[in-house]
């Protein structure tokens, strides 16, 4: 292939296979960068050839010493607009983010928040210097926060970052805590919640502790007494929808505030539209350095001056 043609169609990654196995495996060990998610579409849309010819199917046998070469396509804009939308960042470096993400903001654009997101604000901080997540230029949102939810969140710039990443929150090894203000006070004051969640059985909007649900384990101990309330340090063993929330509600300790899952309970003592549930901290290897990355970031006003009302209540 000349030179020109690399530039129109894409750049030319090529590399002589040091095992055998199948096509999209043993690429993926060869272009790290790429994901295999990645590989596999690109596979699949006749960008991969296998000493020379063009093959589209992933199973299709590797030896050792066979030639890949991989066309990897522009990639394209990302559907989301970019907005200038300003950003607690924590954290920045060539391949991720950390950002403190204030209430309100919702993190991906959905058919109810199609602009005004996280993603959005990211498309337009970081511009150039993305450059892409399966082809697309667009930011990779590796975990998520509700939109009421404050506090830490990762982002990643590149495949191989949100690969990276991605791995780290699927076994686990990426430790996230938040910190919870809830009514009552749960006993014993330090547990494992591990109830199976999914979608509520008739309130398809909410989620709800079923049976039929995903694997959820949340651990949790209380860390302050308040009047008829407790401030909860929580850990994520995994990452289910509304998790934390509905957990605690599950074991009769709802959110102060949460709208969805604390209903019946009286109303916080100072104005409060949210549940009171703030990320403060991360822990997790970089995954281009390999350092180890640890953030914290204190409670937002809204939740100091709750904490503050709650403690005074005679």
């Amino acid at each position: 292939m000349n030179g020109r043609e690399e530039e129109t169609t894409g750049r030319l990654l090529e590399a002589i296979s040091n095992q055998s196995g199948r096509l999209d495996k043993v690429s993926v060990g060869l272009f790290p960068n790429v994901s295999r998610a990645r590989m596999q579409a690109l596979i699949n849309q006749g960008a991969v050839k296998l000493n020379n010819k063009t093959c589209k199917n992933n199973n299709e046998n590797v030896g050792i010493g066979d030639h890949i070469a991989i066309i990897m396509p522009p990639a394209v804009p990302a559907t989301p607009t970019a907005e200038n939308i300003a950003l607690d960042i924590i954290f920045e470096d060539k391949d991720l983010l950390v950002i403190n993400k204030p209430v309100g903001l919702v993190v991906h654009p959905a058919p109810g928040s199609p602009d005004g997101t996280l993603v959005n604000a990211l498309l337009a901080h970081c511009g150039d210097s993305l450059s892409g997540i399966g082809g697309v230029k667009r930011p990779g949102i590796v975990h998520r926060l509700d939109k009421d939810t404050s506090g830490l969140i990762v982002v990643a710039k590149n495949d191989k970052a949100h690969r990276g990443l991605s791995e780290q929150l699927q076994d686990h090894s990426m430790a996230r805590t938040y910190y919870a203000f809830v009514w009552g006070e749960p006993v014993p004051r330090a547990g494992k919640i591990d109830a199976p969640i999914g979608r509520h059985p008739t309130q398809r909007q909410k989620m709800a502790v079923v049976k039929s649900g995903k694997p959820a384990v949340t651990h949790y101990e209380v860390i302050e007494k308040l009047d008829g309330a407790s401030l909860l340090r929580c850990k994520l063993e995994t990452g289910r929808t509304h998790q934390i929330r509905v957990h605690l509600s599950h074991i009769g300790h709802p959110l102060v505030g949460d709208p969805a899952y604390g209903k019946g309970r009286r109303p916080p003592p100072i104005p409060l539209p949210r549940q009171a549930l703030h990320a403060a901290e991360i822990r997790f290897v970089h995954p281009v350095t390999k350092k180890v990355m640890e953030f914290k970031c204190d409670l937002p006003p809204d939740l100091t001056a709750l904490r503050a009302a709650l403690s005074s209540i005679s």
